[in-house]
């Protein structure tokens, strides 16, 4: 065991892309010679893809970081017999690095409260450990969690859960915010974890006066080196820490000592003005903005073609977005994005769908537009995507246009 204070690694989003590699090294490099990583799953413990994502984070590892890394699975505490939580418990135990990422952060914190993991965690980083918490597990290790999905998705009144509050045993009261910088919205502000501004100006208020805030923008970490209270940004974008108003913001490569963390010299650097509306500039210039303003500009083209009736347009809008997601899978784009990015293809096939079903004479069906249907929907069944090759069965069936899969392949056909 070393006798060094470790290093918490703190990650808006990206952390199994392309712009984490050297990331993931650089951790890897400080821990150990022959150093052991493993992957916490419980975030997503309650997703039936959990042991998909495990294995992508291993598979990650193999391929990119050239490092191997083991599973800690412990989905969930009710479910988890005896034996597999001690299976949990002593490979988190033995592990120089320990990651952690997507999924829920509510539903991480009230697995782990009854349990040793949150000792486990804090005890390797006191013995030289690391600990990555990325996307979702970065608002868990905080004072408060940020209840995204139940405020985002379900509508529940703004509020802060406890959080599991790994940072408090070095001195840090704050809270952590990925996806600071987020832009998915398109039309409507996403910034701040998907609350956009109004809504987490309120929730700043219900914080104690103490409590700082720490933002995270996507595809950046915050490297935090306990032994020697120093910390450095690293990736492509900034963190931004807030308390009472005023804003003090640390850019990529950037190093400064931790005490800031503390609330020690909280004067020096800080500076109060009002956000602006978005800062456009580093938006686009980022990999995600790039990823979501071509999703956007297909998206714009097919509903263009949609309203002209031009059928061309949008069957190439189609394609197009299919192709442009399946190049992104395959350039280690973050795996949320890529999901919201399928969403907005299969809403497209029930918008054409539904534009064919008010067609007066369903006779007068755009044959080649059908026949570029059909041949998406096989590629989609290929790479298994049953989803999104169920959403274009769905839609033609609407409009009395039935698929039947043979031996030879996909027919089609129009029910009088």
């Amino acid at each position: 065991m070393s006798s060094r204070k470790g290093v918490i690694a703190l990650m808006g989003s990206g952390e199994l892309t392309a712009t984490m590699v050297e990331v993931h090294k650089e951790l890897l490099a400080r821990v150990s010679v022959s150093p052991r990583a493993v992957f916490l799953d419980t975030p997503a413990g309650f997703q039936l893809n959990v042991d998909q994502l495990s294995q992508r984070a291993v598979e990650y590892f193999r391929t990119h970081v050239q490092q191997p890394m083991s599973v800690a699975s412990f989905k969930s505490n009710e479910t988890s017999t005896p034996y597999e939580a001690e299976q949990a418990f002593r490979a988190l135990r033995q592990a120089d690095l320990v990651m952690i990422g997507p999924g829920s952060p509510t539903y991480a914190v009230r697995q782990w409260g009854p349990t040793p993991i949150p000792e486990i965690l804090m005890k390797r980083l006191e013995e030289g450990g690391c600990l990555v918490a990325a996307s979702a597990a970065a608002l868990t290790v905080g004072r408060f969690t940020l209840p995204v999905y139940e405020i985002y998705k379900v509508g529940e009144d703004l509020h802060w859960v406890e959080g599991m509050d790994v940072l408090s045993r070095f001195g840090f009261n704050l809270v952590v915010v990925p996806h600071w910088n987020n832009a998915e919205g398109g039309t409507h502000d996403t910034r701040f974890c998907y609350m956009g501004e109004p809504r987490f100006r309120k929730l700043e208020s219900l914080l104690p006066d103490e409590v700082l805030v720490f933002g995270l923008d996507e595809h950046t970490a915050c490297l935090i080196d306990l032994e020697t209270d120093e910390a450095v940004i690293r990736g492509i974008g900034r963190a931004t820490l807030r308390r009472d108003g005023a804003e003090r913001f640390f850019e990529k490569g950037e190093r400064f000592p931790v005490d800031v963390f503390r609330g020690v010299s909280v004067r020096d650097g800080w500076r109060r003005e009002a956000p602006a509306a978005i800062d456009v500039q580093v938006l686009t210039e980022t990999e995600e903005g790039s990823f979501w303003d071509e999703i956007h500009r297909i998206e714009a083209a097919f509903h263009e073609g949609l309203e002209s009736g031009d059928s061309g347009e949008t069957t190439n809008a189609l394609l197009e977005l299919d192709r442009t997601i399946w190049g992104a899978e395959k350039g280690l784009e973050s795996t949320e994005f890529i999901s919201q990015a399928r969403d907005i293809l299969r809403e497209m096939i029930v918008s054409l769908g539904v534009k064919l079903s008010s067609a007066t004479d369903p006779t007068g069906c755009p044959e080649p537009l059908v026949e570029e249907l059909v041949a998406l929907r096989e590629r989609f069944r290929q790479r298994k995507q049953w989803q999104d090759a169920d959403a274009i069965r769905d839609s033609l069936q609407r409009v009395s246009i039935v698929i039947e899969d043979t031996e030879e392949g996909p027919r089609w056909n129009l029910k009088r």
